[in-house]
């Protein structure tokens, strides 16, 4: 049982930010095991937008996880919830949505979450079928379990409090019917990112007050966007929309930083940790060069969404559009004469003057040390690097410099 606990546990932990109380979460585990009962693992979900990026599919993936563990998986679609909207992190009241409009929404997350999640072994619920039946009776006895003071401990409404903004009575409501999602489904673990913790850990004051086990709060933390600084986000345009076409999103992945790559690896693709090590470990030895694992890494976000052929197909097309703006219409040849090679190599920095890429080799070796040379696009910054030419291969030195070997 300890093995089988272990490896529930390194699976559950890949790239959670935050466990609380991590004890908890283990005893549940051993419970579950030993018995053979599923947790129940609850996620909400309010449709306030219909569109999902892929920062959404982070707690997403955490899911699909435990599903592939045998847990029971509920995600709430907050149709009540939806109607004030998440306070979290807004210095002004949000706009209410309209019962239609929420229900429009609904429709569409549903249709993008299976695009993650095992549709066979996920169960989908609003919190109106709780929500709604409440009486006005019941609506203040959930108000008395929790104080103004507590609630003004949030960071969002401490600072809406102190520079004397407006907080609206039923935005206090949010995390009480968030909370009140988990006393309704007894939920054993609740997912969600970092600055849900607040509403998590309602839940487990609130199951604490109606006499239930309380569950575990699960965070994930908040995916950086394109530009690799702020989270990702559609109003800041740094966003890969999980409905953007294959080449669209291929693009987009290959536009990140290459500090991000593992980290996206982590959150939002099903590759295992093991090879995500294997991967890390040979960028840092140098033994992968960071264009092929992003080339990866867009491929695998690709086939999550579109297919296997999908994002073969918007990975030549990338390739295609990529070559044709780095090289030249015409690019000049050079024909390699064998008497040039030494057992079949040559000193690149003697290549690049013999090609008439730079007019000596000690030129050769300075453009190489500032990174100015790309062999089939492949930065070469080794001024003593000896290789054997390739037929067909484009050398490129500086900015406008280019040349195609021909072997003789």
């Amino acid at each position: 049982m300890e093995k089988e606990l272990a490896r529930q546990l390194t699976i559950i932990k890949r790239g959670a930010a935050e466990i609380v109380p991590e004890g908890e979460l283990v005893e549940k585990l051993r419970k579950s095991i030993s018995s053979g009962k599923p947790l129940h693992i609850k996620l909400g979900l309010d449709p306030t937008a219909p569109d999902i990026h892929l920062g959404h599919t982070v707690v997403l993936q955490k899911l699909r996880q435990f599903q592939d563990l045998g847990h029971r998986v509920t995600i709430i679609l907050g149709d009540y919830t939806a109607r004030i909207g998440d306070p979290t992190g807004k210095s002004e009241t949000r706009k209410q949505l309209t019962e239609e409009e929420v229900k429009a929404n609904a429709r569409t997350y549903e249709d993008q979450i299976f695009k993650i999640l095992d549709k066979s072994k996920t169960n989908v619920v609003f919190n109106s079928q709780w929500l709604a039946p409440l009486t006005f009776a019941d609506v203040i006895n959930l108000a008395a379990k929790y104080t103004v003071a507590r609630m003004l401990e949030r960071d969002d409404f401490a600072k809406r409090f102190h520079n004397e903004q407006p907080i609206s009575i039923h935005e206090f409501f949010y995390p009480l019917m968030q909370g009140y999602d988990s006393v309704a489904l007894q939920a054993d673990v609740e997912l969600g990112g970092t600055d849900q913790k607040f509403n998590l850990l309602m839940g487990r004051h609130l199951q604490k007050e109606y006499g239930q086990e309380p569950q575990v709060a699960l965070m994930m933390p908040i995916l950086e966007g394109l530009d690799g600084v702020q989270k990702m986000s559609k109003s800041l345009g740094n966003y890969i929309g999980i409905t953007e076409s294959p080449k669209e999103m291929y693009g987009k992945t290959m536009s990140i930083a290459d500090e991000l790559m593992i980290r996206y690896f982590e959150l939002v693709t099903p590759v295992s940790l093991e090879e995500i090590r294997d991967i890390e470990n040979g960028l840092q030895e140098g033994a992968l060069h960071p264009r092929d694992v992003k080339m990866r890494l867009a491929r695998e976000i690709v086939t999550i969404y579109h297919g296997i052929d999908a994002a073969r197909r918007a990975e030549a097309e990338f390739k295609n559009i990529f070559q044709k703006k780095e090289l030249p219409d015409e690019v000049p040849e050079y024909r390699l004469d064998r008497k040039d090679l030494e057992e079949g190599e040559i000193w690149l920095p003697k290549l690049l003057a013999l090609a008439g890429l730079v007019s000596s080799t000690s030129e050769g070796k300075r453009l190489l040390q500032q990174g100015a040379v790309k062999i089939d696009d492949e930065k070469i910054s080794d001024p003593d690097i000896r290789l054997i030419p390739q037929d067909g291969m484009i050398i490129k030195a500086g900015k406008r410099k280019f040349v195609k070997i021909v072997r003789q």
